[in-house]
């Protein structure tokens, strides 16, 4: 069996060491966008395959029996791409996403559909912004010059960016501790980021109910009708064990401690 695990984050690093670990023969692609990614265990590619008809092209070439799509839950077009992909050569595809961020006792969020929208709203939060979408984006708040912006991102963003701005380059994770040093150093008014989900980045989203800051908060675009989606890493093995059940296989050990 050979799985196609499009990745870049925790979950494709953590799914990929349990394939590999039982013998599956499993490529991970990485869109490359990230100037030094944190490699994942098993054979990796770097770059784009040329679209949906690039990407089932090469599904066909390399014989893969499975695509397991563990990009962000906003890379909306690697997402579109392998749905159709899948779609036109046959091949099974399970999206695996973490589940998105919920509110608690405490939170003030303002939930947006698009940046557009984060950049209409700045206006009624304050002048100091903590903006933590990556590096990719910053052009909508690009013609905002009263705002002050702290950016942090894991490579150097690209112009055009806002005339007022701080860069901080670091990666998760984070702590709580951490998180309210830097809030409190810099003064911020308002918390801006997408809904990723997952605890490595989580540690704002406390920092700010402590210091009871609002969070505006970008929902995720939606996915292709009828995808399969998979929550967890175990969920995912699940999915693959039943492919390989349904061919006469031995399965993998479902109880496996994920």
């Amino acid at each position: 069996m050979k799985i196609l695990l499009l990745g870049g984050t925790s979950e494709a690093r953590r799914l990929a060491s349990v394939l590999v670990s039982q013998d599956v023969d499993v490529v991970t692609s990485l869109a490359g966008r990230v100037r030094d990614p944190r490699l994942p265990a098993g054979e990796v590619r770097v770059g784009g395959f040329g679209g949906a008809d690039g990407l089932a092209a090469w599904l066909a070439a390399e014989r893969i029996d499975a695509v397991v799509d563990a990009t962000h839950p906003f890379a909306a077009g690697i997402t579109a791409n392998a749905h159709a992909a899948c779609a036109g050569a046959g091949v099974p595809l399970l999206v695996l996403r973490r589940p998105g961020w919920a509110t608690v006792q405490g939170d003030t969020w303002h939930r947006v559909s698009s940046l557009p929208a984060v950049a209409e709203k700045l206006e009624d939060f304050g002048l100091r912004v903590f903006l933590t979408i990556g590096r990719l984006g910053l052009a909508h708040f690009a013609g905002l010059d009263r705002h002050w912006f702290l950016v942090r991102s894991v490579d150097p963003p690209d112009p055009p960016l806002p005339p007022r701005i701080e860069v901080l380059l670091d990666r998760g994770p984070f702590t709580v501790d951490g998180e309210l040093a830097l809030l409190r150093r810099h003064r911020i008014d308002v918390l801006v980021s997408k809904d990723s989900g997952g605890e490595m980045t989580a540690a704002k989203l406390t920092a700010a109910r402590t210091l009871r800051l609002p969070v505006i908060l970008v929902d995720r675009p939606p996915l292709p009708p009828g995808v399969q989606v998979a929550g967890t890493v175990a969920e995912a093995v699940s999915w693959i064990d039943g492919i390989t059940d349904g061919w006469g296989y031995k399965s993998r050990s479902r109880d496996r401690d994920l």
